[in-house]
């Protein structure tokens, strides 16, 4: 009897189970858009539809700023060295003006000294003080054009940087772009799908809101061991009255097939 009061359950679970369908997607697409604008040099169309290995799949012409790149560098090495001059004569210029400041605060009270060699003496303090404030703006303007000139050898890095894309482990889904042709900023370069899981999406009615995240998932009548990762508690816009829920499964060997999603 308890036999077949089990048995009646587990058929008015299944009778009462809500169907999904889903598509098995990668986990994530990727659309890689350009930072920069220039030429394409590269678009390995042979590496669509497989998995990318750390090797640039575009690139973008980056002579120029390669170029300008060794230019600001060997700048940015001429100014240090100026730098260390400049602040070597302040060190000089203000051991200087400390000895002739003493030199001055002794003889400036003497009666045996003149005015006219008292005030030689300040003349040649104030001389020397002028001296070490010329130095201090140039030693503070080289430490301004130095900060400039790292920026702009940054920001010419990551042009580069930009200009050369790759990645490690993900399919290159699609390439967007052609050798020869010009991209600026803003435009699409390819998409590349993050293949290391999967995701299915179905879109649940009202009632199996209800304690979504703890149902048991069967998937093509078979029972598994997924959860719902994830529940949109907004109803969504093109599948009114539905709310999305997101599946995270391992990643099957093909992607793309359609599969039965059953809430008990």
């Amino acid at each position: 009897m308890k036999r077949m009061f089990a048995l009646l359950l587990l058929s008015a679970a299944a009778l009462f189970a809500k169907e999904y369908y889903s598509k098995v997607e990668p986990y994530e697409v990727l659309t890689i858009a350009s930072n920069v604008s220039g030429q394409v040099t590269f678009a390995d169309e042979k590496r669509e539809g497989k998995k990318l290995d750390g090797k640039a799949y575009i690139k973008i012409d980056d002579k120029l700023d390669r170029i300008e790149l060794e230019n600001v560098r060997k700048k940015i090495t001429l100014l240090r060295n100026t730098l260390k001059l400049n602040e070597a004569m302040q060190k000089n210029y203000e051991e200087i003006l400390a000895k002739k400041e003493t030199n001055y605060d002794n003889i400036r009270e003497l009666k045996t000294k003149s005015l006219i060699e008292k005030d030689k003496e300040f003349y040649d303090l104030v001389t020397t003080q002028n001296q070490l404030i010329s130095t201090e703006k140039e030693v503070d303007n080289l430490k301004v054009q130095i900060n400039d000139l790292n920026l702009r050898a940054e920001q010419l890095q990551k042009s580069i940087d930009d200009k050369s894309l790759s990645a490690t482990g993900k399919v290159l889904y699609q390439l967007s772009v052609k050798e020869g042709q010009v991209v600026n900023p803003g435009m699409e370069l390819a998409k590349v799908a993050d293949i290391s899981r999967a995701k299915l999406t179905i879109f649940l009615n009202a009632d199996d809101m209800k304690n979504a995240k703890s149902r048991v998932l069967y998937l093509n009548g078979e029972k598994s061991r997924y959860k719902i990762s994830r529940v949109w508690a907004i109803a969504d816009s093109t599948h009114l009255s539905s709310y999305k829920a997101e599946i995270i499964i391992d990643a099957p060997k093909y992607f793309s097939e359609l599969m039965k999603v059953e809430l008990r």
